[in-house]
């Protein structure tokens, strides 16, 4: 019995440490991890990436344009008298007996010459799939950029919260302390009362603050798909590390690495693939056809004495000119032409947009770094500022208005730290994208 009484309190004392050991196993999610979720599971990049096998089929489509096709008939004709099948010897014309006429013929044509028509077809849908690969890449930064941002305005309303916790837990002592002194006649009534209003106002900020970092976690989960109150839980990697790429720099990668930039040349150059299939019509299409054909008075196409039939074959070479179309073809011509010149104009556009992108967010980045370096400073004047009302207070030669007031404006400049500090990850982002940089 003393051994079985043992082993059972064994038991109960492992049991409530596996179940917490279970739900503490979570490890919190890194950025890494957040960014290939997001890459598995958005709908954007899935229709991306079926978008590249749309185009694939397009681009083997045009393949067969090159091929011979081969085509068959199978025909029944009834006529309202005894149908010609074709002549006997000597020139006497064969009458079937029967009405009825059936029919087969198969033909292969094989496209020789068709102007150019069939390659700029080719050319043009292989430059589509290769679009459609760019899209993906621009599609995958995007989502990039977003689970980075995302990620990063969940660690600073981590932060806000943590800044708005401190404060009320600083409140807190504070009126402690004043109502100590209150009791004993040193300070008045409403030094008590202003320090609870204070504290109330602190309390209502950490509620705030709360409902920002919830609602911040609800938005990351919906963007990597997950269930909105799914537990998230961050690797902590708000910090500063200086960019060490000026803006000439910057701007070069994202000239040369930028996925929108290498559409907009690939949308000219198909665009005057297109200018040579319009320029097509004006030569002429060169084929050869073969052609088989027989015909009977009986579905299953047999001769003989009971029933009659013929057959012939043909092979036959065809040359097909456009002698007029009332300037058709010259009109479609023209009108590609107009592409390629608003493809060009779009290039140039997007060039200038880019460099645009790029200095904006080089400015951020750096008037986010030199608010890292003012705030940091902040802090140690604010924390010292805060020590020294304590102390005066404490030998009333400071008012509690001072005390309270050196609290908030240390809060301040937590708050304007972190968000300095977030503010310079959320550009160095940003100007990573624009840089077209993939991350990680």
């Amino acid at each position: 019995m003393k051994m079985r009484w043992i082993v059972g309190l064994m038991v109960w004392a492992i049991i409530p440490t596996s179940v917490v050991w279970a739900q503490g196993s979570q490890a919190p999610l890194t950025l890494e991890e957040s960014v290939k979720i997001g890459l598995e599971r958005n709908l954007a990049l899935h229709s991306a990436v079926e978008g590249v096998i749309g185009s694939e089929f397009r681009r083997k489509e045009a393949i067969t344009n090159f091929l011979p096709w081969w085509t068959g008939q199978y025909g029944y004709t009834r006529w309202s008298y005894p149908a010609i099948v074709g002549n006997i010897g000597g020139g006497t014309t064969s009458f079937t007996g029967s009405p009825n006429v059936y029919s087969f013929n198969t033909a292969v044509d094989q496209p020789l010459f068709t102007g150019g028509l069939n390659l700029a077809n080719y050319r043009s849908a292989k430059i589509g799939v290769d679009i459609s690969k760019e899209s993906v890449e621009t599609v995958r930064r995007d989502i990039v950029l977003r689970v980075r941002v995302g990620y990063f305005i969940i660690l600073r309303a981590e932060k806000f919260l943590t800044v708005a916790e401190q404060q009320v837990k600083q409140f807190e002592a504070q009126l402690e302390v004043t109502k100590a002194f209150f009791d004993v006649g040193i300070v008045p009534k409403n030094d008590v009362l202003q320090a609870e209003v204070r504290l109330a106002n602190a309390r209502q900020g950490q509620v705030r603050a709360e409902n920002d970092l919830a609602t911040a976690k609800a938005s990351f989960n919906i963007l990597l798909r997950r269930e909105i109150n799914t537990p998230l839980e961050l690797v902590d990697i708000l910090e500063y590390k200086a960019f060490p790429i000026d803006f000439e720099a910057s701007l070069g990668e994202a000239l040369r690495l930028r996925s929108e930039v290498k559409t907009a040349q690939l949308n000219i150059d198909q665009a005057k693939e297109n200018v040579k299939i319009a320029r097509s019509g004006f030569l002429p299409t060169v084929g050869l056809t073969g052609n088989y054909n027989r015909t009977s008075d009986w579905w299953t196409l047999e001769g003989g004495r009971e029933h009659l039939s013929s057959e012939r074959w043909s092979v036959q070479a065809l040359a097909t000119f456009t002698l007029w179309n009332w300037g058709n073809t010259y009109f479609k011509v023209g009108e590609n032409k107009v592409r390629v010149t608003q493809a060009e104009d779009s290039k140039i556009q997007l060039i200038e947009s880019i460099t645009l992108e790029v200095k904006n967010n080089y400015l951020n980045l750096l008037t986010a770094e030199k608010n890292i370096n003012v705030t940091e400073k902040a802090i140690e004047q604010a924390e010292e500022n805060l020590r020294m009302n304590e102390e005066r207070y404490k030998y009333q030669v400071a008012t509690q208005t001072e005390v309270l007031d050196a609290v908030t404006l240390l809060a301040l400049a937590r708050v304007n730290y972190y968000g300095a500090l977030s503010d310079f990850n959320v550009a160095k982002a940003q100007l990573e994208r624009s840089m077209g940089r993939m991350y990680p």
